[in-house]
């Protein structure tokens, strides 16, 4: 998507961080925007700001683990702004971290509701709606460095974060023929406040292994992600990736050893082929058999 003044973007937690960070991105490349937040005091806030530098922006609150308000959000973007989103970010996320064996069937639930099925809810929605457009399109599925890397007390985000880099993978080699582009973002720190991402944790699933809203944890975790990058900046980034059609989006030079080192050990556990004399005829054979049933 080389052109991408007049077209349409929806954009999943626009109203704060990185997903506001996106917002701004496309709002200045002349695009109609519509931010979705849970929550709207971010979206208040957002909008003072697009509202005093006269950008194309409608806010929608609603919760993305939600379908039937997924929908209702895709209706009201094509009825606000005439046409049908041609960039999908599922960007909005949230994140609690300890040990695994400490966790509750609640805190799996609410991360991957949100992290995971957030994700797939916004690509049920809107990957129709864009193949019936047939003007083609992009997404972008925020994933993380912790798509890659596990670390202690991470699992359950790890877990889904994992499952949307994975996915937005596929979902790239589905959806060329299209003319629909699909890149994943996997943002090492950013300067953000998913930091506060329990204040909007649903009460049915309050029930916790790990923290509820604790100041000293929110200041904390804030230490942590506040060296890392802007929003905005990383969305420059993002806007890179929609123009040229690039899967991975990892501005990240530190991520480099890491991802040397992480993939040189997965290729440590493959034996040589010389181990093997078999593999040849095992690989053609698994290659025959897939063409078969492709026919």
């Amino acid at each position: 998507m080389q052109d991408l003044e007049g077209k349409v973007a929806f954009i999943t937690g626009g109203g704060s961080g990185v997903g506001l960070g996106q917002a701004k991105v496309f709002a200045r490349e002349g695009m109609k925007v519509a931010i979705a937040d849970i929550r709207k005091d971010h979206l208040d806030e957002a909008m003072a700001y697009f509202k005093e530098v006269k950008a194309d922006v409608h806010p929608i609150q609603m919760d993305i683990t939600d379908r039937k308000q997924m929908a209702e959000a895709a209706d009201e973007v094509e009825k606000v702004f005439g046409k049908p989103v041609q960039l999908l970010c599922n960007t909005a996320g949230v994140s609690i971290f300890g040990p695994m064996q400490n966790a509750t069937y609640e805190d799996w639930e609410w991360i991957l509701n949100v992290n995971l099925w957030g994700v797939i809810n916004g690509l049920q929605t809107f990957v129709p709606r864009m193949l019936k457009y047939g003007q083609g399109g992009h997404i972008v599925n925020t994933s993380s460095m912790s798509g890659f890397q596990p670390l202690p007390g991470t699992g359950i985000y790890v877990a889904s974060k994992f499952a949307v880099r994975g996915l937005t993978e596929v979902l790239r080699m589905d959806l060329e023929p299209y003319g629909i582009g699909v890149s994943v973002l996997c943002p090492c720190a950013v300067n953000t406040n998913i930091h506060e991402a329990v204040l909007t944790r649903p009460k049915h699933l309050a029930n916790t292994g790990y923290y509820g809203a604790d100041e000293e944890m929110f200041k904390n975790l804030k230490r942590v992600i506040e060296v890392g990058l802007d929003p905005v900046t990383l969305a420059e980034h993002v806007l890179k990736a929609v123009k040229n059609n690039e899967l991975y989006v990892i501005p990240y030079p530190e991520a480099r050893d890491i991802l040397i080192e992480l993939h040189n050990n997965v290729l440590k556990a493959i034996p040589p082929k010389e181990s093997d004399p078999d593999w040849v005829k095992r690989v053609e054979a698994m290659s025959q058999s897939a063409v078969r049933k492709m026919k």
